[in-house]
């Protein structure tokens, strides 16, 4: 069983509309996320930004891990860079890129963007380029806890 953590951001709060900013309409910035209440024994953190709403099934959004475990959160505008600093690295998103992809959904629609942080008993050593299911997979068994922050966006 895993813990529950906080995850919000001064940006949005849990439920209501990401602006625009933080999407693909806007200047395509990642939103600040802050977290606390974390559960005893973490190591590092990994966060991913999922639209479950996707036409052709979830697509991810960004994909960051080897946060390590005095981050209390990431700042606004996450630099376009494999790696972040502090041991902190990118993943791929679905468009193939190591960086951080805004809302984006087809014209007419509403979709729901679904921040997930967990928090590890390990810390992960790898390289930049991660996807969500490799990285999922080198996370099993070693989730303590995760917290997630929902947006919605609209186009």
């Amino acid at each position: 069983m895993t813990e529950a953590f906080t995850l919000t951001s001064p940006s949005f709060v849990e439920g209501d509309t990401i602006p625009d900013r933080f999407a693909c309409t806007g200047a395509n910035l990642s939103p600040e996320l802050r977290w606390s209440s974390v559960p005893k024994g973490t190591q590092s953190f990994a966060l991913i930004l999922d639209d479950p709403d996707a036409p052709g099934g979830s697509w991810v959004h960004w994909v960051v891990y080897g946060i390590p475990v005095g981050v209390a959160g990431l700042p606004q505008g996450a630099p376009r860079e494999p790696t972040l600093g502090n041991n902190t690295l990118h993943g791929a998103n679905s468009w193939g890129t190591l960086e951080y992809g805004g809302p984006c959904p087809p014209l007419g629609s509403t979709h729901r963007y679904v921040f997930t942080l967990y928090a590890l008993d390990i810390s992960l050593d790898s390289e930049p380029g991660a996807s969500k299911s490799g990285l999922i997979t080198s996370m099993e068994g070693h989730i303590l806890g995760q917290a997630q922050l929902t947006g919605t966006f609209g186009r």
